[in-house]
């Protein structure tokens, strides 16, 4: 389900999902079979947000930081569950991306991302990436805008 959506999403910009033989499920195993740095890995993190669907998109090396995020969307952070990800966003755990997502998801994407030329996200499954530039995952994510909310990754 997830990832031919990635795929079908990808075909209008003409851009290649790496399909791996191994597992990229977490970053470490991400880094692993793309091998690179594993805060170079893009990591999708699915939260609620009052009555909003939210995806943050950070390195891999960072950590949510939850005065920062309460700071910036005035809530605690609370992630989904594993069955609200596959219901509220399309994907499933391990898989989850910003793209082809379901409608009425907001992406915000980490300034812990800015520090590199590329990064990998995942692409709808648990083996699944692509390498972009920061520029080109800003637009095909959609992102509503740059945010400050990590720690650990400075």
């Amino acid at each position: 389900m997830g990832i031919e959506k990635v795929r079908d999403f990808f075909k209008e910009f003409g851009e290649e999902i790496i399909e791996l033989k191994l597992s990229s499920a977490t970053v470490e195993l991400a880094a692993r079979a793309l091998n690179c740095e594993e805060k170079r890995i893009a990591k999708t993190l699915a939260f609620k947000a009052g009555d909003k669907n939210i995806l943050i998109v950070t390195a891999g090396d960072a950590k949510i930081d939850n005065a920062k995020y309460k700071g910036y969307f005035k809530l605690k952070a609370k992630m989904l569950s594993p069955q609200e990800v596959l219901e509220n966003i399309g994907h499933e755990i391990g898989g989850v991306c910003p793209f082809g997502v379901n409608d009425g998801v907001t992406v915000y994407l980490d300034d812990s991302l800015k520090r590199f030329d590329t990064v990998f996200p995942a692409c709808g499954s648990n083996n699944s990436a692509i390498e972009l530039s920061i520029e080109k995952l800003e637009r095909y994510a959609g992102a509503k805008e740059w945010v400050d909310i990590c720690k650990d990754w400075r």
